[in-house]
């Protein structure tokens, strides 16, 4: 799993994105292979939620609408909904984050995924927001 990695600044945070992801406007990624996008929050988010103490993660077999609230991230400091990038079924979810919720804080591109669709309409994936779309995105909600 490579996919480069670019470090970007917006209003004082730094936050790393990944080349070969697409991204929402409300800080999920996505990483489609064959028809099966692995789901997760961004470098970005995890940032301003701070410390992860908790995740609900969403039933397997669960058929979600893309925008549809799938799965929650407590932290410390707020709890925050995570929405379905795209249109599916919910295939697997990351057990491991149960007990270690933290390591969306330490690998939110990688260990810290939250959950896996198998997509719909694979096309919607190009909708999402291209590495350079989504830091415009979080600059004007952030300057």
């Amino acid at each position: 799993m490579g996919g480069e990695v670019i470090e970007v600044e917006v209003a004082g945070v730094k936050f790393l994105l990944r080349k070969d992801l697409r991204y929402t406007e409300s800080d999920e990624w996505a990483r489609l292979e064959d028809g099966v996008a692995t789901v997760g929050i961004t470098d970005f988010a995890q940032k301003e939620l701070k410390d992860i103490v908790g995740v609900e993660l969403p039933e397997k077999g669960r058929k979600v609408k893309k925008g549809d609230a799938v799965a929650t991230v407590e932290s410390i400091k707020a709890t925050a909904d995570i929405y379905a990038p795209l249109s599916g079924e919910i295939i697997d979810v990351n057990e491991k984050l149960l007990d270690q919720p933290e390591l969306i804080n330490d690998d939110p591109y990688g260990e810290g995924w939250i959950f896996k669709i198998k997509v719909e309409d694979p096309g919607e994936f190009e909708s999402l927001l291209t590495p350079e779309q989504y830091v415009e995105s979080v600059r004007k909600r952030k300057e």
